[in-house]
């Protein structure tokens, strides 16, 4: 278990990152410094993170549908650069390498179809650090695992969320977010479906999660 508290703990209904996300901009950056959220502690091992949307809990609507995009395009920027970063540094081979270049081109693609359909509303890209997870194959391959698979734990979690226009969009992405789950995992010699139902995540769990890795920096 980890040792740190997550926003679920502190904030079980949601009235602590409503208020955050109410905050102008410039406090909620020297919150976050702080690792302090409405007197709540949140251990986020010294990284400020930054453009994060806010959380989701209305019923559908088209501006929900933006804040859900910029979720997706949050996840999808990580994986992108994760990817891309994993190609260029040389370190991967064979069917390893083929997945990565493959992976990389879906990302690449997923971005630019969010960034197209939220236009002047998408959030900028963060910065990342994947803390050598890139240029290790062992350590590339179990880190795209866990990213594959809180990519569709996502995407399922948001389904009841989108309004119907959304929807076969947001299907066509996570059908190929769980091709990369179950290929990555045949190379590694796991399960690639080792369950009958995948899990749907909520918002929160999912920037709780990401926050806990470390990897966007800014």
């Amino acid at each position: 278990m980890s040792d740190h508290l997550t926003l679920e703990v502190i904030d079980a209904d949601g009235a602590e990152m409503e208020a955050y996300d109410n905050l102008p901009r410039s406090t909620r950056m020297s919150l976050l410094q702080r690792g302090l959220v409405a007197g709540g502690t949140i251990a986020v091992g010294g990284v400020v993170i930054g453009g994060l949307p806010k959380l989701v809990t209305a019923a559908p609507s088209p501006s929900q549908d933006v804040d859900i995009l910029n979720f997706a395009l949050t996840l999808e920027y990580l994986e992108a650069e994760f990817y891309i970063q994993a190609v260029a540094g040389g370190a991967l081979s064979g069917e390893l390498l083929k997945f990565a270049k493959v992976v990389k081109a879906h990302e690449v693609a997923h971005v630019a179809f969010l960034k197209g359909a939220l236009g002047a509303k998408a959030i900028a890209k963060p910065t990342f650090d994947f803390k050598g997870t890139t240029d290790d194959p062992a350590k590339f391959q179990a880190t795209s695992i866990v990213l594959e698979d809180t990519g569709v734990a996502a995407y399922n979690g948001q389904g009841t969320r989108v309004t119907r226009k959304l929807l076969a969009a947001a299907a066509s992405v996570v059908s190929v977010e769980a091709r990369h789950a179950a290929w990555i995992r045949d190379i590694a010699r796991k399960n690639p479906a080792p369950v009958a139902f995948d899990p749907a995540k909520s918002q929160a769990q999912i920037l709780s999660a990401v926050t806990a890795t470390g990897f966007t920096t800014g």
